[in-house]
Protein backbone atom coordinates (compact mmCIF):
# COMPACT_ATOMS: atom_id res chain seq x y z
CA UNK A 1 0.00 0.00 0.00
CA UNK A 2 1.46 3.36 -0.81
CA UNK A 3 1.24 6.33 0.89
CA UNK A 4 -0.38 9.17 0.05
CA UNK A 5 1.65 12.35 0.25
CA UNK A 6 0.64 14.27 2.78
CA UNK A 7 0.23 18.56 2.55
CA UNK A 8 1.42 20.62 4.75
CA UNK A 9 -1.15 22.79 6.46
CA UNK A 10 -1.27 26.78 5.51
CA UNK A 11 -0.12 28.36 8.68
CA UNK A 12 1.08 31.51 7.53
CA UNK A 13 -0.07 34.51 9.90
CA UNK A 14 -3.09 35.86 8.41
CA UNK A 15 -2.96 39.61 9.06
CA UNK A 16 -5.77 41.85 8.13
CA UNK A 17 -6.49 45.68 7.40
CA UNK A 18 -9.76 47.67 6.44
CA UNK A 19 -8.92 49.60 3.51
CA UNK A 20 -11.04 52.55 2.15
CA UNK A 21 -12.01 53.30 -1.21
CA UNK A 22 -14.86 55.50 -3.07
CA UNK A 23 -16.54 52.12 -3.11
CA UNK A 24 -17.12 51.70 0.75
CA UNK A 25 -14.73 49.94 2.70
CA UNK A 26 -12.78 46.73 2.05
CA UNK A 27 -11.46 43.86 4.10
CA UNK A 28 -8.13 42.85 3.35
CA UNK A 29 -6.29 39.94 4.55
CA UNK A 30 -2.49 38.88 3.58
CA UNK A 31 0.08 36.37 5.00
CA UNK A 32 3.71 35.84 3.64
CA UNK A 33 2.37 34.67 0.03
CA UNK A 34 0.30 36.98 -0.49
CA UNK A 35 -3.04 38.88 -0.31
CA UNK A 36 -5.38 35.98 -0.15
CA UNK A 37 -8.85 38.03 0.41
CA UNK A 38 -10.02 41.67 -0.61
CA UNK A 39 -13.72 42.00 -0.36
CA UNK A 40 -16.33 45.01 0.39
CA UNK A 41 -17.65 45.12 3.43
CA UNK A 42 -21.21 43.63 3.20
CA UNK A 43 -24.16 45.76 4.12
CA UNK A 44 -25.60 43.58 6.54
CA UNK A 45 -22.68 43.57 8.70
CA UNK A 46 -21.71 45.88 11.09
CA UNK A 47 -18.42 44.33 11.80
CA UNK A 48 -16.96 41.66 8.93
CA UNK A 49 -15.73 38.23 10.26
CA UNK A 50 -11.88 38.80 11.23
CA UNK A 51 -9.29 36.31 11.07
CA UNK A 52 -7.43 35.02 13.57
CA UNK A 53 -3.51 35.44 13.55
CA UNK A 54 -0.74 33.54 14.84
CA UNK A 55 1.56 36.37 14.94
CA UNK A 56 2.33 39.64 12.56
CA UNK A 57 4.26 38.85 9.66
CA UNK A 58 5.93 42.23 8.42
CA UNK A 59 6.33 40.31 4.63
CA UNK A 60 2.55 40.51 5.05
CA UNK A 61 2.12 43.65 6.72
CA UNK A 62 4.53 45.16 3.63
CA UNK A 63 2.05 43.27 1.42
CA UNK A 64 -1.16 45.46 2.49
CA UNK A 65 1.40 48.47 2.26
CA UNK A 66 1.99 47.77 -0.95
CA UNK A 67 -2.07 46.94 -1.85
CA UNK A 68 -3.06 49.99 -0.19
CA UNK A 69 -1.00 51.96 -2.39
CA UNK A 70 -1.60 49.98 -5.46
CA UNK A 71 -5.78 50.42 -4.60
CA UNK A 72 -5.39 54.47 -4.11
CA UNK A 73 -3.28 54.76 -7.60
CA UNK A 74 -6.38 52.00 -8.98
CA UNK A 75 -9.56 55.08 -7.22
CA UNK A 76 -7.03 57.55 -8.52
CA UNK A 77 -6.82 56.24 -12.34
CA UNK A 78 -3.35 56.46 -12.60
CA UNK A 79 -2.89 52.54 -11.92
CA UNK A 80 -4.28 49.73 -14.46
CA UNK A 81 -2.13 46.65 -13.66
CA UNK A 82 -1.55 45.37 -9.98
CA UNK A 83 1.72 44.34 -9.12
CA UNK A 84 0.87 43.31 -5.43
CA UNK A 85 1.07 39.02 -5.24
CA UNK A 86 -1.92 37.44 -4.77
CA UNK A 87 -2.58 33.64 -3.10
CA UNK A 88 -6.18 32.72 -3.83
CA UNK A 89 -7.50 29.15 -2.45
CA UNK A 90 -9.63 27.91 -4.52
CA UNK A 91 -10.24 24.48 -6.50
CA UNK A 92 -7.87 23.87 -9.87
CA UNK A 93 -10.87 25.12 -12.08
CA UNK A 94 -11.11 28.17 -10.63
CA UNK A 95 -7.25 28.94 -10.43
CA UNK A 96 -7.68 28.70 -13.77
CA UNK A 97 -10.83 30.78 -14.10
CA UNK A 98 -9.23 33.48 -12.19
CA UNK A 99 -5.38 33.13 -14.24
CA UNK A 100 -8.09 34.13 -16.75
CA UNK A 101 -9.56 37.24 -15.33
CA UNK A 102 -5.80 38.48 -14.81
CA UNK A 103 -5.50 38.42 -18.25
CA UNK A 104 -8.35 40.63 -19.26
CA UNK A 105 -6.75 44.22 -19.74
CA UNK A 106 -7.66 47.24 -17.96
CA UNK A 107 -10.84 48.97 -19.80
CA UNK A 108 -11.51 46.40 -21.62
CA UNK A 109 -14.55 42.77 -21.02
CA UNK A 110 -15.02 39.28 -22.02
CA UNK A 111 -18.14 37.47 -21.58
CA UNK A 112 -18.51 34.34 -19.59
CA UNK A 113 -18.89 32.66 -22.84
CA UNK A 114 -15.73 33.67 -23.88
CA UNK A 115 -13.83 32.93 -20.47
CA UNK A 116 -15.18 29.02 -20.72
CA UNK A 117 -14.12 28.86 -24.23
CA UNK A 118 -10.86 29.61 -22.97
CA UNK A 119 -10.49 27.54 -20.05
CA UNK A 120 -12.42 24.59 -20.31
CA UNK A 121 -15.21 24.24 -23.35
CA UNK A 122 -18.27 26.19 -24.59
CA UNK A 123 -20.34 24.61 -22.21
CA UNK A 124 -18.61 25.82 -18.97
CA UNK A 125 -19.94 29.42 -18.75
CA UNK A 126 -22.18 28.45 -16.12
CA UNK A 127 -18.85 26.86 -14.48
CA UNK A 128 -16.95 29.91 -15.16
CA UNK A 129 -19.64 32.09 -13.37
CA UNK A 130 -19.21 30.16 -10.36
CA UNK A 131 -15.65 30.33 -9.70
CA UNK A 132 -15.96 34.25 -10.90
CA UNK A 133 -18.47 34.63 -7.70
CA UNK A 134 -16.25 32.75 -5.57
CA UNK A 135 -12.88 35.07 -6.10
CA UNK A 136 -11.61 35.80 -2.69
CA UNK A 137 -10.18 39.12 -4.42
CA UNK A 138 -12.08 41.76 -5.57
CA UNK A 139 -10.83 44.35 -8.39
CA UNK A 140 -7.01 42.68 -7.98
CA UNK A 141 -8.69 39.77 -9.42
CA UNK A 142 -10.84 41.77 -11.92
CA UNK A 143 -14.49 39.68 -11.82
CA UNK A 144 -16.20 43.04 -12.79
CA UNK A 145 -14.48 42.43 -16.33
CA UNK A 146 -16.65 39.87 -17.05
CA UNK A 147 -20.13 40.60 -18.70
CA UNK A 148 -23.33 38.31 -20.58
CA UNK A 149 -22.63 38.12 -24.07
CA UNK A 150 -25.28 40.50 -24.63
CA UNK A 151 -23.25 42.80 -23.08
CA UNK A 152 -25.42 43.25 -19.73
CA UNK A 153 -23.86 43.16 -16.30
CA UNK A 154 -24.14 40.11 -14.23
CA UNK A 155 -23.36 38.35 -11.52
CA UNK A 156 -21.26 40.71 -9.16
CA UNK A 157 -20.84 39.42 -5.71
CA UNK A 158 -20.36 43.14 -4.18
CA UNK A 159 -23.24 44.51 -6.52
CA UNK A 160 -24.38 45.86 -10.03
CA UNK A 161 -24.17 49.26 -9.03
CA UNK A 162 -20.16 48.95 -7.94
CA UNK A 163 -19.36 46.66 -11.00
CA UNK A 164 -20.73 49.29 -13.36
CA UNK A 165 -18.98 51.80 -11.54
CA UNK A 166 -15.96 50.20 -12.13
CA UNK A 167 -16.12 49.23 -15.58
CA UNK A 168 -16.69 53.36 -16.09
CA UNK A 169 -14.35 53.80 -13.71
CA UNK A 170 -12.02 51.98 -15.92
CA UNK A 171 -13.35 52.97 -19.62
CA UNK A 172 -12.74 56.83 -18.68
CA UNK A 173 -8.83 56.28 -17.43
CA UNK A 174 -7.86 53.37 -20.27
CA UNK A 175 -4.82 54.36 -21.59
CA UNK A 176 -6.03 53.70 -25.33
CA UNK A 177 -8.83 54.07 -27.61
CA UNK A 178 -9.31 50.13 -27.58
CA UNK A 179 -12.78 49.14 -27.93
CA UNK A 180 -14.04 47.95 -24.42
CA UNK A 181 -16.25 45.45 -25.06
CA UNK A 182 -14.97 42.15 -26.65
CA UNK A 183 -17.76 39.46 -25.89
CA UNK A 184 -17.09 37.08 -28.58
Amino acid sequence: MQRQPISAPRTDAHVTRRIETPLGSMLAVATARGIVRLEFDRDDEADPPRLETDGQSAIAVHLLNTLTTELTEYFAGNRTQFSVPVDPSGSDFAQKAWAFLRQIPFGQTRSYGAQARAIAGPNAARAVGRANGSNPIAIVIPCHRVIGADGSLTGFSSGIERKRWLLDHERKNRPSADPMLFPA
